[in-house]
């Protein structure tokens, strides 16, 4: 009877193993960790991508280094504040986050590409996805050098990165 017991108990143990390291917690893990959020935003992200995509984009997240992380970044970003909630707080709020964990905040035309393969479940459409990007980047334009005064002391750092 206990052999029973402690059987029962190795099992439960095993499989819990295998449910905490599975590859979507460890994506998951790995980016909220490094945005400092909730996972519930990361998980619902890899929901509302589907399976095929979901697991296209976990495998994204764990198989490459920075820049995959980064490029997931700016994908959460996109769903973020595309999908979920556009308004200007909110932008302002991801783009924040992103800037706190030292990634780079700008979309290129890459990332909206990424963004639209790795959303395509919902349907997003690519120009509105675009003009989405053209008004990110306008509203959080470098002011050029032009029209900074002579003299000036301030570097902006994101520009050594």
């Amino acid at each position: 009877m206990i052999w029973l017991m402690l059987a029962t108990l190795a099992l439960v143990f095993i499989a819990g193993f295998r449910v905490l390291n599975t590859p979507t917690r460890r994506a998951c893990q790995r980016l909220t960790q490094r945005l400092n959020i909730e996972p519930v935003h990361v998980e619902s992200l890899i929901s509302q991508m589907g399976t095929q995509q979901g697991q296209a984009f976990v495998r994204y997240l764990l198989s490459g280094g920075e820049s995959h992380l980064n490029n997931g970044a700016m994908v959460l970003l996109i769903y973020q504040t595309f999908i979920v909630n556009e308004s200007d707080d909110n932008l302002h709020y991801w783009r924040s986050l992103i800037r706190k964990a030292g990634l780079n905040a700008d979309i290129s035309p890459q990332q909206v590409r990424l963004a639209l393969d790795f959303l395509r479940e919902l349907a997003p459409d690519a120009a509105e996805m675009l003009a989405f990007r053209l008004r990110y980047q306008q509203l959080f334009a470098q002011p050029s050098e032009d029209a900074a005064g002579e003299g000036d002391n301030i570097y902006i750092l994101d520009d050594f990165r």
